[in-house]
């Protein structure tokens, strides 16, 4: 009779370390949290300071759309706001502990882009047809269309700012129409640079302090 060998384990099938299994549990947890969260840093306080912003290009721009210098106004605000409520973001969101380079704000950012994409290549055309009274229109449905988009990943106010900012958008785009035979050209120019100031700098201002004060800042 062969004598029995005693059982071994082969070391390449030991379980793994008890300490590596609860870290690769933690990580999974995280990052699942992470997927399923909300990116709650956006800064109320930026997006106000973005409002301010434009209603100082509102009182330089002037009313008259054709002129050169009210389209530059608003064309140079457009970066100014956007670094200054980026800029703000960034700092609430170290200050929360909130990861930027996450899956999570990565799709932030893929959702808040193509609809602001698509606004320039609009705004492009628009300039190179003289078609300066739709910029207005133009301007706010896309970018409420894009903060809309982003905001299914935030907290619930954000899409509710951006569904005003797509309601005075196609107000904007309605007016020149139904005004047509009713108002002067400059009587609707300055309707809408006031949608204008109503939208960039109102609604800013508005839903800007309503994040800072529920959301931290």
């Amino acid at each position: 009779m062969t004598p029995r060998q005693p059982l071994r384990l082969d070391r390449s099938d030991a379980p793994p370390a008890l300490s590596d299994r609860a870290l690769d549990n933690l990580r999974f947890i995280r990052e699942t949290m992470e997927r399923a969260g909300s990116f709650t840093a956006i800064s109320g306080s930026g997006i106000s300071a973005t409002g301010v912003i434009a209603l100082l290009a509102y009182a330089v721009s002037g009313n008259d759309l054709n002129d050169p210098r009210w389209f530059l106004t608003w064309i140079g605000a457009a970066p100014l706001a956007l670094v200054t409520s980026v800029g703000s973001t960034y700092r609430k969101a170290r200050r929360m502990e909130v990861a930027l380079s996450g899956a999570l704000a990565r799709k932030l950012a893929l959702a808040f882009l193509p609809a602001l994409i698509t606004g320039a290549v609009i705004t492009a055309v628009a300039v190179r047809a003289g078609w300066f009274v739709a910029l207005p229109g133009v301007w706010l449905i896309m970018y409420g269309a894009a903060v809309m988009a982003g905001g299914a990943l935030s907290t619930p106010i954000v899409p509710v700012m951006g569904a005003s900012f797509m309601l005075l958008g196609a107000t904007a785009l309605g007016a020149p129409v139904v005004l047509a035979s009713v108002w002067a050209e400059g009587t609707r120019h300055v309707l809408l640079n006031a949608l204008m100031a109503a939208g960039f700098g109102g609604l800013h201002l508005l839903f800007g302090t309503a994040i800072a004060r529920k959301y931290g800042g």
